[in-house]
């Protein structure tokens, strides 16, 4: 990645959030725009730009984020259910090149989406 990512700024310190997690292999926000009552932003602190350019030895990590989204979900009180969402790539509307899941709760979400 030749341009620090805003993910990447916000690893390394420079942009301030409030975490409501973190451990040694993601961080966890609020969305600055969301788009539903209650939406996090899962971010792993290694560097893969997209879900297209995962390798199987990311596979353990892919895990750990969607734990955390079930972890935080319940912090949340999303129990009666959320949504996890990875876009990936320009048509799947990713607009950040870095890995990161949404989740979304406390509305009924539609389907099909988009």
């Amino acid at each position: 990645m030749a341009d620090k990512t805003i993910f990447k700024r916000i690893l390394d310190r420079e942009i301030p959030v409030d975490l409501i997690y973190e451990d040694d292999r993601c961080v966890a926000f609020r969305d600055v725009n969301p788009q539903a009552p209650v939406h996090l932003l899962v971010i792993p602190r290694q560097e893969i730009p997209s879900l297209l350019e995962v390798q199987p030895q990311d596979e353990p990590l892919l895990g750990h984020l969607l734990y955390i989204c079930h972890h935080l979900a319940a912090e949340f009180g999303l129990a009666e259910g959320f949504r996890v969402v990875i876009n990936a790539g320009p048509n799947g509307g990713q607009t950040v090149n870095h890995l990161h899941l949404h989740v979304l709760g406390q509305r009924a979400m539609d389907w099909p989406p988009g």
